[in-house]
């Protein structure tokens, strides 16, 4: 079985191109930054991986992705290596697209507090009844869409 689940930022906007023909295809590439689990002295701190998607998932990054955009995606790993132009060969993988999702909100893309907001100072604390159960405050029937 070929599986990858990686969960990263995009280093950079994505490029996407759009094939020729009858039904133009669209081709989505980018690349991600996966941080290490265990970081040791002298070594980097994350790994790069290519991606590639198709079709309208391609659509889809085109509209909504962009540097920065934390992502978990899944898809299978393909060989792309190739000989360069001295003749040597050069080895390099592939990740797949087959499926992706945002790995935070959109409001806390933007905050440099790793997607942690403590809203504790603008909204009151709730009062406990002593049974483990939150009171409801007076009045507030109303705004409930379950009465």
């Amino acid at each position: 079985m070929n599986k990858v689940i990686l969960m990263g930022r995009l280093t950079r906007d994505p490029e996407v191109r759009y094939s020729q023909g009858a039904s133009a295809t669209a081709v989505a590439r980018f690349s991600i930054a996966v941080d290490r689990r265990f970081k040791r002295d002298g070594e980097p701190d994350a790994d790069f991986f290519n991606c590639t998607a198709f079709g309208k998932q391609a659509e889809f990054v085109e509209k909504y992705l962009h540097k920065g955009t934390k992502m978990v995606i899944s898809g299978r790993v393909q060989n792309d290596n190739y000989t360069n132009k001295d003749g040597q060969m050069v080895y390099s993988v592939r990740i797949m697209v087959d499926e992706m999702e945002f790995a935070e909100s959109k409001n806390s893309a933007g905050n440099s507090d790793g997607g942690y907001t403590n809203n504790t100072a603008s909204r009151p604390a709730p009062s406990g009844a002593g049974d483990g159960f939150m009171n409801i405050p007076d009045g507030i029937e109303e705004e409930l869409p379950f009465n």
